[in-house]
């Protein structure tokens, strides 16, 4: 395992930005998969930035998020679909097919989490990763406990998560939601993944994960053994280590 620490939120933002910008010019028919969040909102604008300034070869890249909410219009500005739709794919011009999502609502979607599993493997496998970390360890919507052998599913969100979003969508607390997330499994089958932290409220989790057992009570901490998996972090987060 690769760690990287920048000395400042700035220059993260930066590297993690050539991360992918990297992958698409190394490789022009990448699968990249990105990560939702205030730690990734920077650093897409920045990828945009440098596209729209010195525009790259993107018609062939396909892009995709390890998660979505269950239950919800993807036109929810907090959708997966909608943040990455409008912070990358709409600014790079990914082509609309390229964009390789699960749907928000479904009848069955076990079907679902095969299909999309289906959808990467057919576009050749997952290229690269930017994956972020939650407050309790969970990678995707992959919490606590959940058993390592596990493949796409529906999880429960984390508790702090699923509150915020159905204070701001108006569902009572009687409505089911979910997400549907590239499962652990999945997960370290991918051929490189970068694992993503910033802020001083990321360093005790990072110190857990990365320094810590490898344990289901922390999803992340599987990553040490990942074959190919680089550690991002700006100086805060990585206060603790």
């Amino acid at each position: 395992m690769k760690i990287t620490i920048t000395k400042n939120e700035q220059k993260f933002d930066q590297r993690a930005a050539w991360t992918i910008i990297g992958q698409m010019l190394s490789k022009p028919n990448s699968v990249i998969g990105l990560s939702t969040g205030e730690t990734t909102k920077n650093m897409h604008k920045i990828v945009s930035d440098i596209y729209k300034a010195n525009p790259f070869l993107t018609e062939e890249v396909r892009i995709f998020n390890v998660d979505e909410l269950t239950n919800l219009p993807r036109t929810y500005a907090g959708s997966c679909f909608s943040m990455i739709k409008t912070q990358i794919c709409d600014n790079l011009n990914i082509p609309e097919e390229h964009f390789i999502m699960p749907p928000t609502f479904s009848d069955d979607f076990e079907l679902e989490c095969r299909n999309f599993d289906e959808s990467l493997e057919k576009a050749g496998g997952v290229d690269l990763q930017m994956l972020g970390i939650g407050w309790n360890g969970h990678i995707g919507i992959n919490q606590p406990g959940t058993p390592f052998h596990s493949t796409t599913w529906v999880s429960p969100m984390d508790p702090i998560f699923e509150a915020r979003v159905r204070k701001e969508t108006g569902v009572d607390d009687n409505y089911p939601l979910g997400g549907l997330t590239l499962g652990i499994k999945s997960i370290m089958n991918m051929k490189k993944v970068v694992l993503i932290a910033k802020g001083k409220h990321k360093a005790e989790i990072i110190k857990k994960a990365l320094k810590g057992p490898v344990t289901t009570d922390i999803p992340a901490s599987v990553l040490q053994l990942h074959p190919n998996c680089e550690v991002l972090l700006d100086a805060d987060a990585a206060s603790m280590l």
